[in-house]
């Protein structure tokens, strides 16, 4: 009789290391998928504004194909993130939810979460009817920069979290999430200043081929 108990035991507690196993890896993939295609577009952004390529600067359907996708692994990314959260505090009691680094880990998602709506209600129609982020009105493109600025920084700290186990129970909330405003507000200022560069160029460069298209048609200039 005990011998079926204790064997019944670790059957259960196989059952759900198996299935933490599980969620915990789709937990991954889907932060693998988002941090792959929000990569991707910044690294591709910032190029073409080096560059003066407007190809991917005026691709709205691009932008909202992007935002459909980091949605759906921001949903994957909740499912998963409160399974595991439910199989941990059933193996080691509701003093789970007192990790720093847990709490750390759900106001970053949730800020995540509040983000993407607001760029999906507001940065995305703004782009859409603009053509191209450079031609957004300043304001706007302040707010399209900052929220940009935010996703990034926000899903790579959560990937850190993630993997970051030696920081469980050893720091503070404060002190974990010391470095998140900072790398924010440098993003942003980055992003602003280059921007900045881009549209400036991009008013000179047309200046210049109004200047050239007079010279080269001086019964226009005397009209």
């Amino acid at each position: 009789m005990e011998l079926t108990v204790i064997t019944s035991l670790f059957e259960q507690k196989a059952a759900m290391e198996f299935l933490r196993l599980g969620t915990v890896y789709a937990h991954l993939i889907a932060c693998c998928v988002a941090i792959g295609m929000v990569l991707t577009s910044d690294f591709a952004m910032i190029k073409e504004l080096i560059k003066g390529d407007k190809t991917h600067l005026q691709d709205a359907h691009h932008m909202e194909s992007l935002q459909k996708t980091v949605s759906g692994a921001l949903a994957v990314l909740w499912i998963t993130g409160l399974a595991i959260i439910w199989i941990d505090i059933a193996d080691k009691g509701l003093s789970y939810l007192l990790n720093p680094k847990l709490q750390a880990k759900i106001a970053i998602v949730t800020l995540l979460t509040f983000n993407g709506v607001l760029l999906h209600q507001l940065v995305l129609p703004a782009l859409e009817k603009a053509g191209s982020l450079l031609k957004l009105q300043f304001s706007m493109r302040m707010f399209a920069l900052f929220a940009g600025a935010l996703s990034g920084v926000s899903w790579f700290y959560a990937a850190m979290l993630g993997v970051g186990r030696p920081l469980s129970w050893k720091y503070s909330l404060t002190e974990i999430l010391a470095a998140y405003p900072v790398l924010i507000v440098g993003g942003f200022v980055m992003m602003a200043a280059l921007t900045y560069w881009a549209k400036k160029r991009e008013e000179n460069d047309g200046a210049d081929a109004a200047f050239t298209f007079m010279a080269r048609n001086p019964a226009l200039a005397t009209q």
